[in-house]
């Protein structure tokens, strides 16, 4: 997967997060690039949910794009 591909890939990864966690502000989401913990701990005072809910979710979401990237 070549640098453009990435960018691609995580733009992508961020219209979901905005799609399903709506109160998230754009620099809410750009902390996640690299500080998933930190993004965890965003969504969880936002909106109550547990770390491993929030884990499920963005593991579900992984899953999701690398199965659309094989297609």
């Amino acid at each position: 997967m070549n640098k453009n591909q990435i960018a691609g890939r995580w733009d992508q990864m961020k219209g979901k997060i905005k799609e399903k966690r709506g109160e998230l502000t754009d620099d809410d989401i750009a902390m996640a690039e690299g500080h998933r913990d930190q993004f965890i701990g965003k969504v969880r005072a936002k909106y109550g949910d547990t770390e491993e809910a929030i884990r499920r979710q963005m593991d579900d979401w992984d899953r999701e794009w690398d199965g659309a990237r094989r297609n």
